[in-house]
């Protein structure tokens, strides 16, 4: 017979109601004396608001409100579960201790569980392990350990804290550490990280970053590093983020670099706040001790971005009424120009500033009116310097309908240049006045059709584009900061070939374009694209990067665009420049991929473009490489990564990259081999080791944004298709 008990009755009772603050035992037998010690025997259960305490057999102390149980004990609470030996604890205060325990605490995905010698009660949700093993792995995995002499849990702040631990890893032990603390909830907190490690090239290196979590929008990075080849470094990253303003603050210190035998160094600040409504102003700078940095310290993707180091600050005030905006901005810029042993590069012009303003309105019948304008200072060491102002007034009309649209516009670009405080050959002052006229058409037609019994939606989409701008001379002005864009889609469609201010083609053309699409009607999923182009040149004449004129054919190349996922999973991208006089292809790109889940995909990629690279003497020759890169299940866990990027050109490899990845649900492993040609003569290989582990962190050096660079629709196999 099971017999109940309350604390605030003065006898037993069966099942009474619970009470919040009320202790209530039950048990098969139940005897002792009244208000001193009750002890009760056989499948004891003792409750307490959330607590929740079965045992054996246990002794009730009521004047202290304390027990003590055995042979077999498990304490739960919402979300924790301490099962033991014996216990002694205090059911007010949620102190004690037990013997043996086995525990699991937190909620999914961060369950911590493993067992110790001892643990101690210290308050609710509070515990102390002595000689615990724990992990995050499901039950029956016991891949991983984290081994500790104490293993002190708070779920209050969800900090936990091992001292003399270390991690081990299918029987091996890895890294000692006398203290280290993690997050239970996977939310951050301060504490040293996993070290990181690096080998190839550069040699072996060591990096052991302490994270510093200052307050909710404030915290800290702070990185101690070793290199075999470049001797120690201290890296430090600030980030903060307020309603107003918010920024990043990086530095990599090297104090005396074996390599050198100097001070490097780099320096990085982005920064954005909000002065007053509409009114912002940013810095973004960058800078590094020596040409070199980059190619001996970062990996190859920070390697191909910075040879301009942007150097920038700016002023930004936007303000709206009705029908109307404005905005206008100050930006002062420079650049920190990398050279290259191999080939000097040129650096780009100053903004000593630039004040730009623009400004549109709209007007009665979809009419619109618009304006952009700057004035900038150019400063260069070496070349021709100077001042320049824009003034580009334009009205334009919007007809737009489900079956077609119709956009004119028409402006008048005026351009004065100011050289007189500069020394050079151009002339002192120079005035360009163009008008600037076009017209932006298209058509809607569509049609429904059936293939091999499904739904679709064909779509037909001829587009005409009219340009007209007076062909000027324009080779007395400097080219400040205009280059000639790449022929595409997007340049057919525009009135200026050029980018920046300097040069303004010349034109009276026509382009013509058509698009059909083939959509799946019951999914959406676009079948086929097609699009095909090509620009016709009404008047010959035309501007060159020089700012010349200069003659060319009556039509442009042809463009043609085919793309889409003709079969589920199976999707094609391709881009051909063809030229009907030479009968060549000035450049064309194809790429295919198949991505049916997680874990699974393979991409092939084949381009080229003509005179698109320049060789090691500086003189330019085709561009052509295949790129081919796969992501793929060998067995259940692991996964084979590869990447080849392959110049038919130069006939050598520009990357090739190699690796498998093993996923076992709580750790992950990453072994991976990367080596590629840094610039015409120089080669660097990297070996990436990581082992990631569930809920606490990595060990050795992440190659993940390497492998999403290298293998597109690359996905880590612990997380969901994005």
């Amino acid at each position: 017979m099971q017999h109940a008990y309350s604390d605030d009755f003065p006898e037993p009772v069966a099942t009474p109601a619970k009470v919040e603050g009320q202790t209530h035992l039950t048990a098969d037998k139940l005897d002792g004396e009244m208000n001193k010690v009750l002890k009760a025997r056989g499948n004891v259960v003792v409750t307490r608001d959330d607590a929740r305490l079965t045992s054996d057999w246990l002794d009730y102390y009521q004047d202290k409100n304390e027990l003590k149980g055995g042979d077999r004990f498990t304490l739960t609470r919402p979300h924790e579960r301490v099962d033991g030996t014996t216990i002694t604890y205090d059911m007010d205060t949620h102190t004690g201790d037990g013997q043996k325990p086995v525990f699991s605490g937190g909620t999914p995905p961060m369950v911590l569980r493993g067992n110790g010698e001892r643990v101690e009660f210290r308050g609710p949700d509070r515990y102390a392990l002595y000689n615990s093993r724990a992990t995050t792995c499901s039950v029956n995995d016991d891949s991983w350990y984290l081994v500790s002499s104490r293993l002190d849990l708070d779920y209050t702040t969800e900090v936990g804290v091992a001292h003399n631990a270390w991690i081990q890893f299918q029987g091996v032990p890895l890294l000692y550490t006398p203290w280290i603390d993690f997050p239970l909830d996977g939310n951050r907190k301060s504490g040293l990280l996993v070290p990181s490690f690096t080998s190839g090239t550069r040699g072996l290196g060591i990096a052991l970053p302490y994270y510093w979590n200052i307050a909710p929008n404030y915290d800290a990075t702070i990185t101690p590093s070793y290199s075999q080849t470049h001797g120690t470094g201290l890296g430090l990253e600030l980030r903060y983020l307020q309603p107003d303003y918010s920024g990043t603050i990086y530095t990599d210190q090297r104090l005396n670099d074996p390599t050198t035998n100097t001070h490097r160094y780099l320096w990085s600040v982005k920064h954005t706040q909000t002065l007053a409504p509409g009114l912002t102003m940013g810095v973004d700078a960058t800078t590094v001790s020596d040409d070199n940095y980059f190619t001996d310290f970062a990996d190859r993707i920070t390697i191909a971005d910075n040879t301009n180091l942007l150097r920038q600050a700016w002023v930004n005030y936007a303000y709206s009424w009705n029908g109307g905006s404005a905005s206008t901005g100050l930006v002062a810029q420079r650049y920190q120009t990398l050279q290259n042993t191999s080939n000097s590069v040129t650096p780009p012009y100053a903004l000593l500033p630039q004040l730009s303003f623009s400004a549109n309105q709209s007007l009665p019948a979809n009419f619109s009116a618009n304006l952009t304008s700057s004035i900038t200072r150019f400063s260069h060491p070496t070349l021709q310097e100077g001042d320049r102002t824009i003034l580009y007034p334009s009205v334009s009309w919007n007809f737009d309908q489900m079956w077609g649209f119709v956009k004119p516009k028409i402006g008048v670009n005026y351009t004065y240049y100011d050289l007189s405080a500069y020394s050079g050959t151009a002339e002192h002052s120079i005035t360009r006045t163009l008008p600037i006229f076009s017209t932006d058409s298209g058509l809607y037609f569509d049609r429904d059709t059936t293939l091999g019994g499904t739904n679709y939606t064909q779509t037909l989409e001829p587009r005409l584009y009219y340009l007209y701008v007076p062909v000027r001379d324009q080779s007395k002005i400097p080219a400040f900061d205009s280059s000639l864009n790449d022929f595409s889609f997007a340049r057919l469609y525009s009135e200026n070939d050029f980018s920046g201010g300097d040069r303004i083609n010349g034109a009276n053309d026509l382009t013509g374009g058509l698009t059909t699409r083939m959509l799946n009607v019951d999914t959406g999923r676009e079948i086929a694209r097609l699009m095909v182009g090509q620009r016709y040149y009404l008047n010959k004449q035309y501007i060159n990067s020089s700012g010349t004129i200069v003659t060319h054919d009556s039509n442009s190349n042809y463009l043609v665009s085919l793309a889409g996922e003709p079969i589920e999973h199976w999707n094609f991208d391709s881009l051909l420049e063809y030229d009907p006089i030479s009968r060549q292809s000035q450049q064309y790109n194809a790429q295919l991929r198949y991505q049916p889940a997680t874990g699974k995909t393979v991409s092939l990629r084949l381009r080229f473009q003509r005179e698109g690279q320049t060789d090691v003497d500086g003189n330019l020759q085709d561009l052509h490489q295949i790129d081919f890169g796969f992501q793929w299940p060998l067995t259940r866990n692991w996964y084979a990564l590869f990447h080849k990027q392959y110049s038919l050109q130069d006939k050598q490899a520009l990357d090739t990259l190699a690796g498998v990845e093993y996923n076992e649900g709580c750790w992950t492993l990453r072994l991976v081999a990367d080596r590629y040609v840094t610039n015409y003569v120089n080669v660097t290989n990297s070996i990436f080791f990581q082992i990631e582990l569930k809920g606490l962190g990595d060990l050795g050096t992440s190659p993940l944004e390497t492998l999403r660079l290298a293998i597109p629709g690359y996905t880590k196999t612990n997380e969901s298709q994005p």
